[in-house]
This record gives structure tokens, sequence and C-alpha cells, in this order.
């Protein structure tokens, strides 16, 4: 049997003094590699900031400002609504032309086209650059070959739309590394 006053680390009878100077050699051993962490984290935690956002805000017209300024309100006021395919209101969630239209049809009253392909071939200008892009232009992502994706662009670099299942509506870098590679082009419905 073992006296109270030692301890068996590791097969090793050790006493008191001896554990401690143990334990705080080990604490000091794991606070020193903790400070001595490389500063490329802190890079990598940054959060994105879009190229776009210091680019002057850009309206489609003076006469549709305002309709424009409406359908950036409503566009954000949705972020956090549940995705859901095939859905197209706040209480039973949106999918992404559900929640285009939805916007469109309730801050504007336009009638969208219910897909995101039909979307993208109904009238209006094309906007192919980025750069080009006017708060309240829809904004359409090619995935897989085909326009399978559309939000709307609120200025600055980002756009609002509902992306994927189990998610929310969101608001994105439309020149964040995915959705850069998807853009296909914008379309002015407000002109």
């Amino acid at each position: 049997m073992q006296p109270e006053s030692t301890f068996r680390s590791s097969g090793v009878a050790m006493r008191p003094s001896a554990r401690y100077r143990w334990l705080s050699a080990a604490v000091i051993l794991l606070l020193a590699g903790c400070a001595s962490t490389p500063h490329r984290h802190e890079r990598t935690f940054k959060s994105s900031h879009s190229a776009l956002a210091d680019l002057p805000p850009r309206a489609p017209s003076a006469a549709s400002a305002g309709e424009a300024n409406d359908i950036l309100f409503r566009a954000i006021g949705l972020v956090g609504t549940p995705y859901h395919w095939g859905g197209n209101t706040p209480a039973g969630g949106f999918d992404c032309s559900g929640l285009v239209d939805y916007i469109y049809r309730t801050a504007a009253g336009i009638k969208l086209p219910r897909t995101s392909h039909d979307m993208a071939s109904m009238e209006g200008r094309k906007v192919k650059r980025m750069t080009q892009l006017a708060s309240g232009d829809l904004v359409f992502f090619d995935i897989g070959g085909a326009i399978s994706h559309v939000g709307v662009y609120v200025g600055k670099g980002r756009f609002v739309h509902a992306p994927n299942s189990g998610g929310t509506v969101r608001l994105d870098d439309i020149d964040g590394p995915y959705w850069a590679d998807h853009f296909a082009y914008g379309k002015r419905v407000l002109d």
C-alpha cells in the first residue's frame, strides 16, 4: 500500500511537492505553446470584405430609387428566414426564386416568374460585370451549366439570397470565392 503523501504518475511515485512542480511545468509548457501561435491565424479569421464595398452606391435610375430602397429594406429584413424548397412566404420559408419574387411583389408590386431560370429569361437589361450592378438588380448564378440560383443585389458587394436546404436567407459577398466563380450576370428589373 502506498502512503497518502505520494502520487503515482506513469508508474513513478511522486511526493506532493514534486507533483506540483510537474503540474506547474506542464501548465507553463501549454501556455507557452498557446502564446507562440503564428500570426497567420489572424488573417484566417478576419471577416471578409468585398472589394466592391468601396465602390460608390449605384441606383438603377432616379425614377426607381424609391422602389430600390423598398426592395433593399424588404430583402435585408428577411435575412434569417428559414430556407424551404418551393417556399415563397416568410411564414413558410423561402427558396431562392420564391424569396426574390416575394421581395419584388411586396416591395414594388412586380410579379416575377417562379423559377430562377425563368427569371433569367425575362425581359430586362443584362448587367455582365459585378462592378456595374445597381442596388435592386437580380443576380444570377450558373451552377452545373445552367442558371439555377438567384438573389437580390443590395449594394456594397453584397446580395441577399436563400442558398440551401437547412439554411436561412442570408447576406453574402458576391465576389467571394464561391459566388464570384458562379456569377453569370445581373438583370436590371427597375429602370
